[in-house]
């Protein structure tokens, strides 16, 4: 893929030759990687092994942030890989399929903004009806709340000047509705972003309820949001809430620069006595609102830390609606899906890798080393003929083509892995000051990536991770393994122009410390910040409050007072009142003890639950394996949740003491 300006926007060029082709499609266009070949070959952009490096003259950049890593990481590997990817496309002359990405105008880019985070009801024909807004606005912290501001302000400024003709609400006005003077939201709760510690715990009818930490207006000092250690990640306070309170300070300045393996920091989650929640553990209608809470969040740090935010828009063109290469990855997955039902990854993505492992991996420059283009795009046309017929012969490929193929792959797509969406973002976590806030925001961004995106990259890192695994024989590292796959999955931009330009290599070191961090952090990656689960548990405490009162209005005018009492009491669970205090029911309708009473313990796990179940054996019912089920935490404040073995259920009980308990065979 590459990048070219155009009157209409940026045009992202997707070379599609007919059944795929060689090791790829991709990279500069024909003039730019002349140039950048050349200035490999004179040395001017080539970064030796003793980490020296030369420039064009006059060239000179800052390095800040991730940036410092410049003069440790060798280049050479990236340049390689991108003469490699060139070289192979120089052999096939067919046009590449234009893939529009849309220059929004002014307001357009906030207005989709406001409509991604759920927020439409703020302007426009509906903007009347935004009761459902008020209860979402009000579970926001101070940071998401301003972010939010400065978009609704832009939009309503842009309507204004285009004279439309329906309610223009003020910003001032949309989030005064969640304050009267005593800073209480409409409905008479405290807005999360003011409560005091007095009050910050209490619910509507003035009793103790669960305690959502969710950031707070009082200014914090630094020692005071940071964690235990510097390489502790904390994921009880917003991130944005985190780089306010540091921002200015000496604090900020740890975890900066870059270098080697062996400098990356060792960031580590603190265990969570509640639990740590993985993208995959919550139920689909509490992940639409961690999307929501994702994006506003990462548009807040990016707005504290001055990166400007701005997600692309492609606009639609045809694309192959069959095939194997250069089909939309959903497109894919539904034709594969036919075949194999549930599958969450495509089946010819899962064949390469099994193709690369099956020899092993310690084969020396595994994935550096290109497959021979012509057999590389002989086999790409056979794959297309042959492999949803099972006749396709994979003991013709050898392990360096199947990797060629992989990488060919994932350029191949109409759109990028990371998503047209999101791809600068991606590119833009280069740009922030220090390695952990890199890594939050990074967080922040696989959660807003399509799940098919999302489930793909997961299977390539932990791949790629396999890889640097056998880094002693293979002599792949985590660097060199970056480096490598860079150019493949973020694209290499000029923008126009038609020579190598100082920004682009910065751009390309920038991009290969992204992926050494994909790669390295993966794990912290796939997890769901807490902050945000309990902003989606307030939100949906919101919500059953203000159903509740609706409920019990209409209910006023057709019942007396105990014919409602007496119909809540049989809205309960039948064993509701036979279990005493600090008692849990756990059902288990897939085992052979389907019911059980558990006392709830200050060391009580999850785990420790589903071993007593699972101990209780009778062959009447078919055996499931220890890693085949899970403690679920279902309704109260949370629609579904699979809990980690480590939760500690008394703890957990009383963030959610509404729940029921359910041990299931986790959903694929």
């Amino acid at each position: 893929m590459s990048w070219r300006s155009s009157s209409r926007g940026v045009v992202l060029t997707a070379y599609h030759p007919s059944g795929g082709g060689g090791d790829a499609p991709g990279g500069f266009e024909s003039k730019r990687q002349q140039d950048g070949n050349k200035y490999r070959r004179s040395g001017q952009y080539t970064m030796n092994h003793d980490h020296s490096k030369k420039i064009p003259d006059g060239a000179s950049f800052d390095r800040s942030g991730s940036q410092d890593s410049l003069d440790e990481l060798s280049m050479e590997d990236y340049w390689k890989e991108l003469e490699n990817i060139h070289e192979t496309r120089g052999n096939n002359h067919e046009e590449g399929v234009a893939l529009v990405v849309k220059e929004p105008d002014e307001g357009e880019l906030e207005e989709e903004w406001l409509k991604e985070a759920g927020l439409s009801n703020l302007f426009g024909e509906s903007s009347g009806d935004s009761q459902e807004s008020v209860v979402f606005l009000s579970t926001l912290t101070r940071t998401q709340r301003a972010a939010v501001e400065k978009r609704v302000e832009t939009v309503t400024q842009t309507l204004r000047k285009k004279n439309k003709q329906h309610q223009i609400p003020d910003v001032r006005d949309i989030f005064r509705l969640q304050n009267d003077s005593k800073g209480k939201v409409c409905d008479g709760s405290e807005p999360s972003t003011v409560r005091t510690s007095e009050n910050k715990n209490e619910t509507h009818d003035g009793t103790e309820g669960p305690k959502f930490n969710l950031g707070s207006d009082e200014q914090k000092s630094p020692l005071e949001v940071m964690p235990s250690s510097d390489t502790d990640i904390n994921l009880e306070i917003p991130f944005a809430e985190q780089a306010a309170n540091l921002k200015d300070s000496s604090v900020g300045n740890m975890c900066k620069g870059g270098g080697g393996d062996t400098l990356l920091p060792n960031f580590r989650l603190p265990k969570d006595k509640t639990g740590t929640t993985k993208i995959g553990d919550l139920a689909p209608q509490d992940m639409k609102k961690v999307y929501s809470l994702a994006l506003i969040e990462l548009t807040a740090l990016y707005d504290i830390l001055g990166t400007e935010f701005k997600q692309q828009k492609a606009v639609k063109i045809k694309t192959k609606d069959s095939g194997l290469f250069g089909v939309p990855l959903t497109m894919l997955l539904e034709h594969d899906q036919k075949k194999v039902p549930g599958t969450k990854i495509p089946l010819i993505f899962q064949k390469l890798i099994a193709q690369i492992e099956e020899t092993t991996l310690e084969t020396e420059g595994l994935l550096r080393i290109p497959g021979v283009a012509t057999r590389v795009k002989t086999l790409c046309q056979e794959l297309e003929a042959k492999f949803y017929e099972g006749t396709f012969n994979w003991e013709n490929v050898k392990q360096h083509d199947a990797a060629s193929l992989l990488k060919l792959f994932i350029r191949e797509l109409p759109q990028p892995l990371l998503t047209v969406e999101y791809l600068k973002a991606f590119q833009d976590v280069q740009n922030l000051p220090t390695r952990k806030q890199q890594l939050q925001a990074l967080n922040l961004l696989v959660l807003l990536l399509p799940e098919a995106n999302r489930d793909t990259l997961k299977v390539l890192l932990e791949f790629l991770q396999r890889v640097i695994d056998h880094r002693e024989k293979n002599k792949m590292t985590l660097k060199n393994v970056a480096m490598v796959m860079a150019p493949n999955l973020f694209t290499f931009h000029g923008f126009g122009s038609k020579t190598i330009e100082q920004s682009e290599f910065v751009m390309a070191a920038g991009t290969a410390n992204v992926m050494r961090f994909m790669i390295q952090y993966q794990k912290l990656l796939w997890t769901i910040p807490k902050f945000i689960v309990n902003q989606v548990r307030k939100q949906n405490t919101e919500r059953q409050k203000k159903e509740k009162k609706d409920k019990a209005m209409k209910k006023l005018l057709k019942k007396m007072a105990y014919d409602r009492e007496k119909h809540e009491k049989q809205e309960k669970t039948p064993n509701d009142t036979d279990v005493p205090q600090g008692v849990i029911r756990v059902q288990a309708p897939h085992l052979s003890k389907v019911s059980m009473a558990i006392q709830l313990t200050e060391e009580l796990k999850a785990g420790d639950i589903v071993a007593r179940f699972l101990s209780q054996k009778s062959g009447n019912v078919q055996t499931l394996n220890r890693e085949e089920v899970f403690l679920y935490e279902i309704g109260g404040n949370i629609g579904e949740r699979c809990l980690d073995d480590d939760t500690y259920m008394k703890d957990l009980y009383q963030l959610n003491p509404n729940a029921e308990w359910v041990i299931k065979p986790k959903q694929s």
